[in-house]
């Protein structure tokens, strides 16, 4: 069994020069490619179950689907909550077998958010599951703003706190689906600068490839969230497989079409943070 906690995974990502993916999933077409993806690249993976997720399947069944592939992975495998917004949520996901949680409290004013975070952490704890929290709430393309962080803000977030692992606001956001733009170095520098926490950049799938690479080997960056752009090559992958056969029905045979585009666009972003420049 390779079930692994996050703090398992990013403290030798801190110390190794390197960064772990943060996979989002949507079904177990993903998941299962993802896990497929990091043993072919021998590195760990977090799967990450978040709010649109959790629409779609309740937390206690992809708990089962996260620990039934990390039973037979050859690398270590989190199951991780990502954007839990309330105490219910880390607790349901905890109590159906996630090693990781992520209590997202960005938004509300900074007592508050270390207060409610540093609660959600000695629970996790308890359990002997990681926490992550968000200081500097991370925005949406098309949509909400994002809030810079502030380094001090993160000092004390992650004194207070207690959390395994930061995510920070620094030109990043979510959904975004090209990789024009670029994260802010002097503020990712200022923030590592007072704090030996694991930093994490939600919206990863946004930042240009070489970015990415720099900030895996030299920056306290331990963890890039990917979603839109695996998402992007799931739905090309699907929509080739419906269309080559306008007669065919059965969802089982059109979904298996999906698995060898996605392992293949997966192994490409693990590439990158392991130092390897993607093919």
């Amino acid at each position: 069994m390779t079930l692994a906690t996050l703090s398992d995974v990013l403290q030798p990502a801190l110390k190794g020069g390197y960064a772990v993916a943060g996979l989002v999933t949507l079904g177990w077409e993903d998941m299962r490619a993802y896990v497929t993806a990091a043993e072919e690249e021998n590195v760990p993976v977090i799967l990450q179950a978040g709010p649109s997720c959790r629409l779609h399947t309740p937390l206690p069944i992809l708990g089962k689907m996260f620990t039934h592939l990390a039973e037979a992975a050859s690398v270590p495998v989190v199951a991780h909550l990502d954007h839990g917004y309330t105490v219910e949520d880390c607790r349901v996901a905890i109590d159906s077998g996630f090693t990781s949680v992520m209590y997202d409290g960005s938004r509300k004013p900074l007592a508050e958010n270390i207060d409610e975070t540093a609660a959600i952490v000695e629970m996790a704890k308890a359990a002997g599951v990681s926490c992550e929290g968000e200081i500097g709430f991370v925005g949406y393309s098309g949509g909400e703003g994002s809030a810079g962080t502030d380094p001090e803000e993160a000092r004390r977030f992650a004194a207070e706190t207690g959390v395994d692992a930061m995510a920070i606001s620094v030109g990043n956001v979510h959904l975004q689906q090209d990789k024009e733009g670029g994260l802010d170095i002097d503020r990712i520098r200022a923030i590592e600068s007072v704090t030996d926490t694991p930093l994490v950049i939600h919206g990863g799938s946004g930042v240009p490839i070489a970015q990415r690479m720099m900030l895996a080997q030299h920056s306290k960056i331990c963890k890039f969230n990917i979603g839109t752009e695996l998402r992007m090559a799931f739905g090309a992958a699907l929509r080739q497989a419906v269309n080559k056969d306008p007669a065919r029905f059965d969802r089982v045979s059109i979904l298996s079409e999906t698995h060898a585009p996605l392992v293949s666009a997966t192994r490409k972003v693990l590439k990158a943070f392991k130092g390897e420049t993607p093919c």
